[in-house]
Parts: C-alpha cells; structure tokens; sequence
C-alpha cells in the first residue's frame, strides 16, 4: 500500500514514515498543499494522511482537490486540532476518518486497516491462488494458514502483483508500488526482490509462480 503523507512537521512525518514502513507500507511525504497536489497526479496512492494546519492553508480545504485528482481517494485527518466543531467541520468536508494528535500509530493502523475494508477501495479482500493467500487488509501472505514471514519489500512486491494476478504487471508500475519518491534504487534491486520472493514461494510450495514477461514486466499465476 502506497500512502502520501503532507504534513509540515519534518519529526513527526518521519516518524509516522517510519513506523509505517515498518509494517510493509510507502510513505511519501509532502509539506504543503501545493506539493500534496503535484504528487497525486499520478494516482499512485491508496490513502492520504492530511494535517489540517498547513503554510498554505488550511487542510480541510484541500480534500475537495484530492478527490478532483484521484477519485475516491481515502483521507485520515490528522490535527491537533480536537473540538467537536473541528471533528465535525473534518468530516463535512468528506474526510473519512478524523484522528487527533497526539495517537499511537496502533490506532492509526487500525483506522487505516478500517478505510482499506470497504469495497470500494479494495475489490478483493483475499486473493487465493494455487495454496497461497493474500489478505490485502491485514497485508499478509499465507499458505494453506501458515503464514509467510516476507521482508517489507518482497510483501510490496507480492502485494502489486496479487491485486493484478493474471496480467502483466509492468516494470515501472511495480517501482512505483515498492518505492517511495525519496528511496534510492540501485539497478537491479527490484529484480533481486522478486527473486526471493520466487524463492520463498517455492520453498513454501505456494503453486504459485512470478513470470517474467521480458521487456514488459512480471505476471503472477498458480502452477497448472
């Protein structure tokens, strides 16, 4: 899952980057509105965490934009906001979700885990193909209910390519999923991701493979 962060606060958008990357998620960080703008153009994010005191105003106002440029788009406020008139006036505006600062990011988690239930914003809760399953929710792969202990970037991988299983995944659209705008890519890194995560299919007997499509991109299919 790919989520855009804006919020003006450089130690608090670390650490919150931080800790969700932990758990297997991009986190792009923006400071302004204006920037926020820029980085949803390419509709590359799933949810967007928006700060409501801003240098360019307003957040609240900036939900409105968001939906302008990627339709449906989730958005968890998060302020400091705390009064009921302020809770309310973040939800009027179409947020959906209202979290105060400060939280623990457990809670966050759950409130992001909560967006990601609703149908509209994931058709398939739980890809099963071949013995593996991929609960796009709880972000966790398993097989036959063991579950598949897979580094951050390897879970990304799996993640982008479960959620197209039967078509072709192209090359740049699975960078896109893995990284954030400020990693740094070596080369051949992402090749080198999904060769383990090959290996650590096979080695677990998922019936599942991870095609190269030479020139195009990756192809995730069960094992006739």
């Amino acid at each position: 899952m790919r989520i855009l962060l804006l919020e003006d606060d450089p130690e608090l958008a670390n650490a919150i980057q931080a800790s969700l990357g932990r758990h297997g998620m991009v986190v792009d960080v923006v400071g302004s509105m204006a920037q926020a703008a820029e980085a949803l153009k390419p509709a590359l994010h799933q949810i967007l965490l928006l700060d409501r005191q801003l240098p360019d105003g307003d957040g609240a106002g900036f939900v409105r934009i968001a939906r302008s440029l990627v339709p449906n788009l989730p958005v968890i406020m998060l302020t400091a906001r705390d009064s009921v008139a302020d809770r309310v006036v973040g939800l009027d505006v179409g947020a959906d979700d209202y979290l105060t600062k400060p939280f623990a990011v457990e809670e966050l988690l759950a409130r992001i885990r909560a967006i990601s239930r609703r149908p509209s914003q994931i058709a398939l809760p739980v890809l099963l193909l071949g013995r593996l399953q991929f609960d796009f929710v709880a972000r966790q792969a398993s097989v036959d209910g063991a579950l598949l202990a897979l580094p951050r970037r390897q879970l990304l991988v799996l993640e982008a390519l479960a959620v197209r299983q039967g078509r072709t995944v192209a090359r740049a659209a699975l960078l896109e999923a893995v990284y954030g705008f400020d990693d740094a890519i070596q080369s051949n890194a992402l090749d080198a991701h999904v060769s383990k995560l090959r290996k650590a299919l096979a080695e677990a007997d998922a019936r599942v493979e991870i095609h190269v499509m030479r020139g195009i991109g990756y192809l995730l299919k069960d094992v006739a």
